[in-house]
């Protein structure tokens, strides 16, 4: 049977994001957004996979490394270890907007990798995201999405204002 999953965006929805033209790059700098861990709560009690997909190409840009990357998602994932929970997988593109890989958001390709590892049901998942390229990299895949955001956008299954409405909303659509 295959799984389904949710997949969140890291900066933004996951942690809080680093001021615009800016990036988050060292375990330092990494702060969760409390709303994130009841969000995590709600889909592993509704028997979700939890994966992480994002964007990082300050590694692209040289202004951080891969391992200054691993770092964080350590970092986080010991953040997550203390308060019980854990995600099942991260996948990150390091790539340049330019490089135009089939990894970065708004492609669908980490999504892609992810269900070939995970066997997941696309079609059955959901993609949580803070930007229209996660809404666009999500439905590109076959999820529904949820934006977290004040502007709206038209290809988004819903959009809320603020992550502290993301663990409700789950709850309701994830029965």
């Amino acid at each position: 049977m295959k799984m389904k999953c949710v997949f969140f965006d890291r900066d933004g929805v996951v942690n809080f994001a680093a001021p615009l033209g800016e990036y988050i790059q060292t375990p330092d700098e990494f702060e969760v957004i409390p709303a994130f861990l009841d969000a995590l709560r709600v889909v592993k009690k509704h028997g979700y996979m939890a994966v992480v997909i994002t964007n990082q190409q300050g590694v692209g840009k040289g202004l951080y490394s891969d391992e200054d990357v691993e770092g964080i998602h350590q970092k986080l994932e010991s953040l997550l270890q203390a308060e019980g929970l854990a995600l099942d997988a991260v996948y990150y593109c390091p790539h340049l907007i330019k490089e135009e890989c089939d990894c970065r958001k708004p492609e669908p390709g980490m999504f892609l990798q992810a269900a070939a590892k995970w066997d997941i049901d696309l079609k059955a998942s959901w993609m949580v995201g803070d930007n229209f390229s996660d809404v666009e990299a999500g439905a590109a895949a076959g999820c529904r999405t949820i934006l977290v955001s004040r502007l709206a956008h038209e290809g988004a299954t819903h959009r809320i204002d603020r992550m502290d409405d993301l663990p409700p909303l789950l709850d309701r659509t994830l029965k």
